[in-house]
């Protein structure tokens, strides 16, 4: 089963050298203890870089755009690893070896499966 383990952590810039020296090669080494169970995953840019789009009304309404993080918060997400679980326990386990949960949160959440219509 897949598992989003989204990190919320304060929101570090990982491209500022101070940064990177310190958190990188832990996450580096989680990657390596957990590369069977890794099916994807990617570092988020800081919220500073981020562009919010909300559309007024139902579909087709007005577009707006604006620039920042959605809410001021005291952890943002900043990253997340798609997780390839036996169960939630296994995720739950991974999860907490996580560098990020040791000055953050991560969040495990299930990824829902849609399934398409069989044509008949």
């Amino acid at each position: 089963m897949l598992y989003a383990a989204l990190i919320y952590t304060p929101d570090l810039d990982f491209s500022e050298p101070e940064n990177a020296s310190e958190w990188l090669p832990q996450y580096a080494a989680f990657r390596a203890e957990a590369e069977k169970h890794i099916a994807g995953g990617k570092a988020l840019a800081p919220t500073a870089t981020a562009t919010v789009v909300r559309v007024l009304g139902a579909r087709g309404g007005e577009v707006v755009v604006s620039d920042g993080p959605y809410a001021e918060t005291k952890e943002a997400l900043t990253g997340f690893y798609l997780l390839d679980c036996a169960d939630l326990d296994e995720a739950v386990a991974l999860a907490a070896k996580i560098p990020g949960a040791w000055h953050g949160a991560i969040e495990v959440r299930p990824v829902a499966s849609f399934s398409q219509p069989q044509p008949e």
